[in-house]
């Protein structure tokens, strides 16, 4: 799978830059940061008492379609607590001006995108490659964390800081 995942006009993301989104909320003014932090301990605990997820990933796919494959990303199957998590960040970040994402929640976990100049064509191969690859791993979530990213001139990716987390155990 290397070789053909180094001929692919992809950028992978680093390991330590994996993650799961529950909601995107733009450039928020850093005076703004304790009213996010309250939202999502708030968020964190609409759930009831707030405990670990056990969440399995596998699969693989792309967005929006292997036509014009821009994003590749890793399935993670969906889960009620994750469900309920997700449902109350844009509860709790709604009064606050961050609308209620329209589209349903599909959890995934973002591997790769595809390089600026990539044209369909580029990336034949794709979805034979992931076709041809299993995984399927159960990771435990035990906090929720506000991240910051800081895109980097050039194309080198995101930097993210964390600016609050709120334990789930």
């Amino acid at each position: 799978m290397r070789d053909a995942r180094a001929q692919l006009p992809l950028k992978w993301v680093r390991p330590e830059n994996i993650h799961l989104s529950l909601k995107f909320l733009g450039d928020v003014d850093e005076a703004r940061d304790s009213e996010l932090r309250k939202a999502l301990q708030r968020a964190a605990g609409t759930s009831g008492e707030p405990r670990p997820l056990t969440l399995q990933i596998a699969g693989f796919g792309v967005f929006p379609d292997y036509h014009r494959p821009r994003v590749v990303w890793a399935g993670v199957t969906p889960d009620p607590g994750l469900e309920l998590l997700q449902h109350g960040v844009e509860q709790a970040f709604a009064p606050l001006g961050f609308p209620t994402e329209a589209r349903a929640f599909r959890p995934h976990v973002t591997l790769g995108r595809a390089a600026r100049d990539a044209r369909p064509g580029d990336l034949t191969g794709l979805e034979a490659m992931l076709a041809g690859t299993n995984f399927d791993e159960s990771v435990t979530v035990d906090e929720v964390d506000l991240m910051q990213s800081t895109l980097q001139p050039g194309g080198a990716g995101p930097v993210y800081q964390i600016k609050y987390h709120e334990r789930l155990s």
